[in-house]
């Protein structure tokens, strides 16, 4: 039982950073989540029920378009299909014994940053050091998300249209560091900027609704990079160790 309690105290320590990160990043999420109409209790129970912020944000552009539940579907799939793929690998440090249901608690908390405290952890890993870290990062996602979604309901529209903005700053954020260390990257961006655009301005094409241009735009600028920009085995498994 102290093993356990030491690797969930593990878990959140090592997951604080994760949750200070989430709580600005899910602040804008709930600014822009009221302002597109939904309630703060919609907002927060959005943020508890996913953990994904570019899924949730694309959501929100569907929902705001009055978009269908395929599209929504369709959307989710692709953005989050990485998490599959993330909750399969963590799935080989854990040991057989794990039951299923904790296995399926850790997938549904699997993000992009506990995956990556999770993979870097030697040896098997601790579902107690699991249930720490998402546990954190979830209260700091969802927290952030309220505070976000209660602000957008009492602060004057012009200070909210300018903490709207911050969400384009996270996108840019993420982006710009490795595209410029990267210029197969920075191809790639700027192929889903075109792309998104001519989607946006072109006659016929700009009739498509918003959902089924971010599954499009995403699935075509990312097949066409993995085909034209391959990852090398030994590059990969380089990054990786």
């Amino acid at each position: 039982m102290s093993q356990k309690r030491n690797a969930f105290r593990e878990g959140l320590k090592d997951g604080l950073p994760i949750c200070l990160g989430y709580l600005a990043v899910s602040f804008a999420f709930g600014i822009q989540a009221v302002s597109t109409g939904l309630s703060v209790f919609q907002s927060t129970l959005i943020s508890l029920t996913n953990l994904t912020s570019a899924g949730q944000f694309a959501g929100l552009g569907i929902i705001a378009a009055s978009g269908s539940f395929l599209e929504m579907a369709g959307v989710q799939f692709i953005i989050n299909l990485r998490y599959m793929l993330m909750s399969a690998a963590i799935s080989q440090k854990l040991s057989p014994e794990v039951s299923t249901l904790k296995r399926l608690g850790i997938a549904f908390g699997m993000t992009d940053e506990v995956f990556g405290i999770s993979a870097a952890r030697p040896g098997m890993l601790e579902p107690a050091y699991s249930a720490g870290a998402i546990l954190i990062a979830m209260l700091g996602w969802t927290l952030g998300t309220f505070l976000g979604a209660y602000s957008g309901e009492i602060l004057p529209a012009g200070l909210i249209s300018a903490l709207g903005v911050a969400l384009y700053g996270m996108f840019i954020a993420i982006v710009i560091p490795v595209a410029r260390d990267d210029k197969n990257i920075m191809i790639t961006a700027m192929a889903a900027v075109l792309l998104s655009s001519i989607f946006t301005f072109a006659p016929v094409l700009n009739t498509i609704s918003s959902g089924f241009r971010i599954i499009i735009v995403t699935v075509v600028s990312a097949g066409a990079a993995a085909i034209l920009f391959p990852v090398d085995d030994a590059e990969e498994g380089a990054c990786c160790e």
